[in-house]
């Protein structure tokens, strides 16, 4: 049985499971891991993640413990094109260590951010105008040029 290309989200499908209005479920095993495919009516629909995409579990006794979680104590199991050799392959995900890579970096640089924020509000130094230090700018630049040409 593949899996089908409409999906469902947790929160209809918990209202559903409250209704009595779920028929049945089946936990179906692809490469990546379970998938679930739930009965209601005359519909069949996988559940789907928040990204939208349809929803995978890594492990068998996490989709069990889900599914008993909200209701749905019985359900059948389709393991036909569960890969587990491929799973060990697919453990890695590029794209969460790309986001958690993000994160360090954007902490680093809020830390670096903050320190140079503070240690400008503790300077003592008078402050200088802007016109003040546009003015030494511009002569510094004057005076490198002067240089330059002779």
């Amino acid at each position: 049985m593949a899996m089908s290309a409409e999906t469902i989200d947790q929160n209809t499908l918990e209202r559903l499971v409250e209704a009595g209005a779920v028929r049945g479920a089946d936990i179906i095993g692809h490469q990546g891991g379970w998938g679930v495919v739930v009965k209601y009516g005359m519909t069949e629909r996988a559940l789907a993640a928040r990204r939208g995409t349809v929803r995978s579990f890594r492990k068998l006794e996490t989709i069990v413990t889900f599914l008993k979680k909200i209701g749905i104590s019985q359900c059948q199991i389709n393991a036909a094109d569960f890969d587990p050799v491929q799973m060990k392959r697919n453990h890695v995900r590029p794209d969460a260590a790309d986001r958690m890579k993000q994160v360090f970096e954007a902490k680093a640089y809020n830390d670096w951010l903050t320190k140079k924020l503070e240690a400008a509000e503790s300077d003592t130094r008078p402050l200088v105008a802007h016109d003040e230090v546009m003015r030494k700018a511009q002569a510094i630049i004057d005076t490198a040029r002067k240089h330059h040409a002779a």
